[in-house]
């Protein structure tokens, strides 16, 4: 069937309209990455990262942002912001052009330009006279699922080294040309989250792992007061232990006693140590007052930002968190035993019920909610991806499009922007959400709320490995005071 003149020039003109989008996505990529490279200058989009994505992955996140926000923002006005951004002596920072694009949208008729709209909006950073960070060597004491992924971020986004630099991975086992091949293999190669987009070449003389050209030395001890790492070059070092062995005051200080260490950050929950979800209680602990820290659980990130909004606004009597969370390494593969009821059945062929301390946590990030609130686990067989369900009794009515609006809120603007993403989409599964930079992603069609509007029941998804990484690298970050500005 030959198609009509009016529908072939329509056609015509969507194919050219779409090779307009992808030239201007690529134009963005160039602006985004030049401004990493040369100035340190972060771009993002309501959050997701824009770094190592190509026009497609652009042209995805400004449709998903459009629907967001519910207007008109497209690739070619945020293109627009980016190159008055481009032209702009800023110092290292972090901006949300998706909020710039927003808000110019909002307020284009009292700007007489987009210049002059952006040089408005950054002008508490354009006032900054001292942008100066002085660099955090990193130690990643272990090597398992979360130390793979916080080496493979801090490689990443490492830019030109002004915040932290991995220098050296601790590990257990003889550290020769084989055990390098295999950690580097692992490294490499992730069957969750996909290939590592960097390199990674073994070298066995120096014994160390060359990530994306930087030498990070692989050191093999399983006492942590032990290693000299001056000897590596590595001095006032921040040495993130996600090895699992150690969980108290008295044990992480053992880091401390090596040469060339100053600070300590778990990746658990730790005992007589600030348990911190940042962006909820980061700002109660002075980063130079503390030497030891913990980044609470990756089911505690994920549901104390949501806590904290409902506790502020609607105020919760009681509740119940019921996680249904991805088996871990912890569990048997097969039915074997283990020093847990339940835990020793076969992971990926069965649900298990086991115990979380999550509901106990959360008071620790917000107090008035001590005693408030009970909480149960389900393992179940996927490896990653997890979701917990807030069930919560209100003191104050509430509404489904009042928590929804509530939520969104936060999402877009405030303390918690880099905690949450608010997701409208109505075919959500847990493999959708893996990969997701935030700690809590709140599934807003599912909410439930009773008709007296004083119980809601809301679903909050996580993915418990990678959100939680990018949890534990921004409080790494205020730990080590490498903090850039930022406009969220």
């Amino acid at each position: 069937m030959q198609l009509s003149p009016e529908l072939d020039n329509f056609f015509e003109k969507e194919l050219s309209q779409q090779a307009e989008k992808r030239k201007a996505a690529v134009e963005f990529i160039k602006i985004v990455n030049d401004l990493w490279f040369d100035k340190s200058i972060e771009l993002l989009l309501f959050r997701n990262q824009l770094m190592d994505i190509n026009v497609s992955q652009v042209l995805n996140l400004q449709e998903y942002a459009r629907k967001f926000v519910n207007k008109p923002i497209n690739i070619h006005s945020t293109l627009a912001i980016a190159n008055e951004i481009a032209k702009l002596n800023i110092l290292p920072s972090r901006i949300d052009i998706g909020k710039l694009a927003y808000e110019h949208v909002l307020e284009e008729d009292k700007h007489e330009s987009c210049a002059h709209f952006v040089r408005s909006k950054l002008a508490d950073i354009l006032k900054q006279s001292d942008g100066s960070i002085v660099p955090k060597d990193v130690i990643l004491y272990g090597f398992g699922r979360i130390g793979r992924l916080l080496a493979r971020e801090l490689m990443l986004h490492a830019g030109r080294g002004e915040q932290l630099r991995l220098r050296a991975i601790v590990t257990r086992d003889v550290i020769n040309e084989e055990s390098l091949e295999k950690r580097a293999a692992l490294l490499r190669h992730d069957s969750v989250h996909g290939a590592f987009p960097g390199t990674v070449v073994v070298d066995a003389e120096k014994g160390a792992l060359i990530i994306d050209g930087t030498t990070v030395f692989m050191i093999s001890s399983d006492q942590p007061d032990t290693i000299d790492y001056i000897k590596y070059g590595i001095n006032d070092a921040l040495v993130i232990d996600n090895s699992g062995a150690f969980r108290t005051e008295g044990a992480l200080g053992r880091h401390l006693k090596s040469a060339g260490t100053s600070k300590v950050l778990l990746t658990a929950p730790g005992k007589g140590i600030p348990n911190i979800v940042y962006g909820v209680n980061h700002e109660d602990f002075n980063h130079e007052d503390k030497n030891v820290w913990s980044a609470a659980s990756c089911t505690t990130n994920a549901i104390t930002p949501i806590l904290k909004i409902i506790e502020d606004n609607l105020v919760v009597s009681t509740g119940h968190i019921e996680t249904i969370h991805s088996y871990t390494n912890d569990q048997n593969l097969v039915d074997n035993m283990h020093n847990k009821y339940r835990r020793g059945r076969a992971a990926a062929v069965n649900m298990v019920i086991t115990e979380t301390g999550a509901g106990k946590a959360v008071s620790k990030a917000i107090p008035s909610l001590e005693g408030k609130l009970t909480s149960n686990a389900i393992r179940v067989p996927v490896p990653n991806g997890s979701l917990a369900i807030l069930n919560l009794n209100l003191k104050n009515k509430t509404s489904i499009d009042e928590v929804n609006n509530l939520i969104k809120k936060y999402s877009i603007e405030g303390n918690l922007v880099e905690q949450i993403k608010f997701s409208m989409n109505n075919e959500l599964v847990s493999s959708d959400i893996v990969g997701a930079p935030t700690p809590a992603i709140f599934d807003s069609p599912a909410t439930i709320v009773s008709k007296d509007g004083k119980n809601v029941v809301l679903y909050v998804w996580y993915d418990n490995e990678f959100g939680y990484s990018r949890q534990v690298i921004r409080l790494a970050k205020y730990v080590a005071n490498v903090r850039r500005f930022r406009y969220y």
